[in-house]
């Protein structure tokens, strides 16, 4: 699996490529958090290059829900194929996890989501 991060804006990107396995969930659980301890409540995951996910990968998310129903944290996943969401869909976390088809669209949802945690 390889990350590469990028920032836009308020957007800090992790592009997941190749195959999040047990062993590689380890090392974007570590970028997660360390995102999150600089300050970086706002992330985008692009999965567009994610040929797997195994039960560790989709940990890595499942771990994070708290913090995104309380409002520290805004998340929000794109880019996932036919293949990796049948997996989110069979496990029911496409209705946990917000999921979406492009960067734009993941950038319009966590703004909406950022705008109700200020209401």
């Amino acid at each position: 699996m390889e990350l590469q991060i990028t920032e836009e804006q308020q957007y800090y990107i992790i592009t997941v490529s190749g195959d999040l396995d047990a062993s590689s969930s380890v090392k974007l659980d570590d970028e997660l958090t360390s995102a999150v301890e600089k300050g970086k409540n706002v992330i985008l995951i692009d999965f567009s290059g994610l040929n797997y996910i195994s039960s560790p990968g989709i940990g890595v998310f499942t771990s994070r829900l708290e913090d995104c129903e309380s409002g520290k944290l805004f998340l929000a996943i794109y880019g996932v194929s036919d293949k990796v969401m049948k997996v989110f869909k069979l496990l029911g976390l496409d209705k946990l996890m917000p999921i979406l088809n492009t960067k734009d669209d993941a950038k319009r949802h966590v703004q909406s989501l950022q705008k109700k945690s200020k209401l």
